[in-house]
């Protein structure tokens, strides 16, 4: 039979996936970078959601439900960020976010 994983070990993958997310959120000028970050991190609290759901309540549905929500403001964001990227690159003929800096109304 197959061994389960230990939860200890789920909780530090997901934890470094987060930390990469964090940095790479933090660290980029680029807006796709950046999303990019983001998703690392919605990505690390699905592992999470799932890994809690298995080792705690496997007979409920909290966790995949969870992550299903997630997954959605996950595509949501990404649909909405990327229009953003590509009207501040036809405004400003750069996605650095740096040298955006000004609000035209």
């Amino acid at each position: 039979m197959i061994e389960a994983v230990p939860l200890e070990w789920i909780l530090t993958v997901a934890a470094a996936l987060f930390c990469i997310g964090l940095f790479g959120a933090l660290s980029r000028r680029n807006a796709v970078g950046i999303l990019m970050g983001i998703e690392l991190m919605l990505n690390a609290i699905n592992l999470n959601l799932v890994a809690f759901w298995r080792y705690l309540s496997p007979l409920s549905s909290t966790g995949p439900v969870f992550s299903l929500l997630i997954i959605t403001i996950a595509a949501a964001e990404a649909a909405v960020g990327l229009a953003m990227v590509i009207a501040v690159y036809r405004a400003w003929q750069t996605v650095n976010l740096d040298t955006v800096d000004a609000l035209k109304g």
